[in-house]
């Protein structure tokens, strides 16, 4: 969209017809005062910092008498709104909201902290919160109409964006906006409550003795924090290969290669999967493969990677506890158009994964690893799963928020001769099974 069409196209503010008057009045008198040929040569700031200046210029001379609050207010709102997302600016701004849920014209919701709240603004009409949207989408080349309802992109900024217009939604044209998740290291997911200090020594070893993991959560509990901080355990100089659907990994190590998918264009053709990018990177001579998250048919290949030489990959995975994430695995690789009988699938996944690491957010919208479990099974034997750690959470106190315990158990002896062999510490609050006859006399009593 160029210059001109941005500023001067029709919006209506949240603030009422008096307020969009001022605002659309503002815009226009701001159009008549610059040069449009020297603003687009500007950057984004420097040309958002020239139209303040102007508007303020403008403001000054022709009036209102405007208090000190009520002139920035009025400052923001214009340029917001032919330069930025109108009423949306303010919340992409704010660092403590993670997501941002707009359900039609009327209702805002953002989540901070893991809890979701209303906030008191509301776009003026469906025409404005369709511009916002259109202006959105129009970023990354993408358009939303009724021929094309549903649009899933992620914007140069790094923001997840998924947008659904009527008539599929009922509610209105609806718009998610999930922000680029900061990257925490382990230290600091500890520093949090995410996880303790003998977690950490646990999960360091594992990743460094090369065993594959499958990170496992509901959504929003934070798999993608933390395989972002467990791939930054991998050593600097092996060559890593990351596929995502939304680029949100943000390694630091040297030799790091980034893939990213790519939905349909408007002809619905030149579609990129998941399933098309894992395949390739096992022609990219990968150390370690990270997958941001299986969800389809990408799952068989994933796993045929990790049983084939590609130790110490990781992957996120949709599930509530870790027996679940087995299960979901393989439902996930038996949409392959590869039919594999059931039992080998038992096979596959009991040859490829070594370990799951249980998220959950709480009821406070606290995020914690709740459990580290071992799959110990072989072969197409049922899959055996030893939990080695868990958080036992208590009812929540009067403080509002959720207390607990780390437990940890003793590791099982393949996992401990594995960290043996990879010169990795075994954490003394774990210890070490005997046999396989003891774990199961532990998990009997």
């Amino acid at each position: 969209m160029s210059l001109r069409a941005r500023i001067t196209a029709p919006e209506k503010n949240s603030g009422g017809r008096e307020d969009s008057h001022m605002v659309a009045s503002y815009r226009a008198k701001l159009l008549e005062e610059i040069d449009l040929a020297e603003m687009s040569s500007l950057a984004a700031a420097d040309r958002r910092a020239r139209l303040e200046r102007v508007l303020s210029h403008i403001i000054s001379r022709e009036g209102p008498v405007l208090s000190t609050v009520e002139r920035t207010q009025l400052i923001r709102r214009v340029v917001d709104e032919a330069l930025g997302l109108g009423i949306l600016e303010p919340l992409l701004e704010d660092a403590s909201i993670t997501e941002i849920m707009v359900n039609g014209p009327d209702q805002i919701f953002v989540e901070r902290s893991g809890r979701v709240e209303q906030l008191p603004m509301r776009f003026g009409s469906h025409e404005q919160l369709m511009q916002t949207i259109e202006r959105i989408v129009s970023t990354v080349n993408r358009r939303v109409d009724e021929s094309n309802p549903m649009v899933d992109a992620r914007l140069p900024s790094g923001e997840r964006v998924n947008v659904i217009i009527p008539p599929l939604s009922l509610s209105g044209a609806t718009l998610t906006i999930r922000r680029f998740p900061r990257a925490f290291t382990l230290q600091e997911m500890i520093s949090i409550g995410s996880l303790d200090d003998q977690m950490l020594i646990l999960l360091s070893g594992l990743v460094q003795a090369k065993l594959n993991i499958i990170v496992s959560g509901a959504t929003g509990t934070g798999k993608t924090t933390l395989l972002n901080a467990l791939s930054g355990l991998i050593p600097n100089h092996e060559r890593i290969v990351t596929i995502e659907d939304s680029a949100e990994l943000q390694l630091q190590q040297n030799h790091v290669i980034r893939l990213e998918s790519r939905p349909a264009n408007v002809e619905g053709k030149g579609q990129i999967t998941i399933r098309d990018l894992v395949r390739n990177s096992l022609r990219m001579r990968p150390d370690r493969i990270v997958v941001g998250e299986v969800r389809g048919g990408e799952s068989l290949d994933m796993l045929q990677a990790m049983s084939t030489g590609h130790d110490g990959s990781l992957a996120t995975v949709h599930a509530n506890s870790a027996e679940d994430a087995l299960m979901r695995l393989q439902t996930l690789a038996s949409m392959s158009e590869i039919k594999i009988p059931f039992e080998a699938l038992h096979d596959q996944i009991n040859s490829a994964v070594d370990v799951i690491v249980q998220l959950t957010r709480h009821a406070d919208g606290s995020r914690k690893v709740t459990e580290i479990a071992v799959l110990d099974s072989h072969g197409r034997d049922a899959y055996r799963i030893v939990t080695v750690a868990r958080f036992n959470a208590q009812p929540m106190a009067a403080d509002g928020r959720i207390h607990g315990k780390f437990q940890y158990l003793p590791l099982p002896r393949k996992i401990a001769d594995k960290l043996y062999m990879a010169s990795q510490p075994i954490p003394q609050a774990f210890g070490v099974a005997a046999s396989v006859e003891q774990l199961a006399t532990r998990e009997a009593k």
